[in-house]
């Protein structure tokens, strides 16, 4: 159910049912599709809230063409068959259907009767890139599964002599270490999956896993996206330009430090554009484990005054590639401002500083810089009422 609050900082930003003022909903989560959650939103909030005003931990995806025509593995719960489909991927086995095809792999219940071998193991076509939408109902047998795939090079009816390295792309959305829920204490999110998964295979091997990309919030990569979709949203309001887009949000590791860090992303931008104009700045990923992400014609001298070296976006973030055609053309906001809500993680502003004062850890992922400016917001509030009026006042907004 939505807060309270909620409602009416809603009812500020509408008229006659309709949004007057650019709007997006970021969310980390990864199980349902974003028309499914666009309705939620619009039952909770009482107004018409379209799924091109949302952004699921998985939407980014649709960027990343390259691997849409590739076996992929998928591992989460909900519709994911359907929701891989509509990002844009063509060949997709979940892990039910991996361990159908090898049903030897599935030993955790030992008291389950053995299946009798697959006789097509050997034609089953092998997987390309593993995708983490989010965590599974039951953690064992996914773990199991997606080790299979990164030992045997994504077909484990293959007599390997060596495991090989680096492991197949892993793809992974939603971070959260740790969500709220109904009940006072935090539940185990999608980044303890992750934490399983990546102990591991460190413990098998005796290596790092690695990361093609890690997606949703607070990775770069989705505020990228979600400024694309913020400026097409403001065009069908007749906002020809956005100089500054609000990041409200109650969990400093993952609203305020993606809005934080997108945020050096554009003053980084505006300082290279204001040396040479004329020069695109390319964003995107690469690892080491997918050599295949990298262009071959990158004319890398053409950028060189643009290239920089991003921590806290994914495995070896490098500013080395267009960020796809879907964003090429438009005109980014200046800046970005994060805005803390006191009614999720912080009940009050001084929970927050007791917070910032006293932490000597991070619930972000491994592959994320621990730096406490990018956790620090530019504004606490109490809620989101007071986050919208915030945000007017700045404006000069009535």
């Amino acid at each position: 159910q939505p807060l309270p609050a909620a409602r009416e900082a809603f009812e500020l930003l509408v008229e006659n049912n309709k949004f007057k003022v650019p709007t997006l909903f970021v969310t980390n989560a990864g199980n349902a599709l974003r028309a499914h959650k666009a309705d939620q939103l619009s039952r909770w909030l009482g107004i018409k809230v379209s799924e091109d005003q949302v952004v699921m931990a998985h939407s980014p995806l649709r960027m990343f063409r390259q691997f849409h025509n590739k076996h992929v593995l998928i591992n989460g719960q909900g519709p994911i068959r359907e929701i891989a489909q509509n990002i844009g991927f063509t060949r997709i086995s979940t892990t039910d259907q991996f361990a159908s095809c090898f049903p030897d792999l599935d030993k955790m219940d030992h008291q389950r009767k053995i299946p009798a071998p697959c006789a097509f193991e050997e034609f089953f076509p092998r997987i390309e890139a593993v995708i983490l939408f989010g965590e599974p109902v039951r953690w064992e047998t996914p773990l199991q599964l997606i080790i299979d795939a990164l030992l045997t090079n994504g077909h484990p009816a293959d007599d390997l002599v060596e495991t090989p390295y680096p492991h197949i792309p892993v793809l992974a959305c939603n971070m959260d270490l740790l969500w709220m829920s109904e009940h006072k204490l935090p539940r185990l999110g999608h980044g303890c999956f992750m934490n399983a998964l990546e102990g591991l295979y460190q413990k098998i091997t005796g290596k790092e896993m690695k990361y093609t990309a890690l997606i949703g919030k607070p990775s770069e990569i989705t505020y990228h996206y979600a400024d694309f979709l913020l400026t097409q949203h403001a065009r069908l309001l007749g906002v020809d330009q956005i100089r500054t887009i609000y990041c409200i949000g109650d969990n400093p590791e993952t609203d305020i430090y993606g809005g934080n860090l997108y945020n050096r992303y554009l003053q980084r931008r505006k300082h290279s554009n204001g040396q040479k104009q004329g020069k695109k700045l390319r964003v995107a990923l690469t690892s080491s484990s997918d050599a295949s992400f990298l262009d071959d014609d990158n004319d890398d001298d053409e950028y060189e005054d643009t290239r920089m070296f991003l921590r806290g976006s994914g495995a070896n973030l490098r500013v080395i590639r267009s960020l796809e055609e879907d964003t090429s053309g438009v005109e980014k906001a200046h800046s970005c401002e994060s805005i803390l809500v006191c009614t999720g993680v912080f009940k009050t502003s001084t929970d927050f500083v007791s917070f910032a004062s006293n932490r000597l850890f991070s619930h972000n992922h491994r592959d994320f810089v621990i730096d406490p400016a990018l956790t620090t917001p530019n504004h606490v509030v109490p809620d989101v009422l007071e986050a919208v009026k915030l945000v007017f006042e700045k404006e000069g907004y009535s």
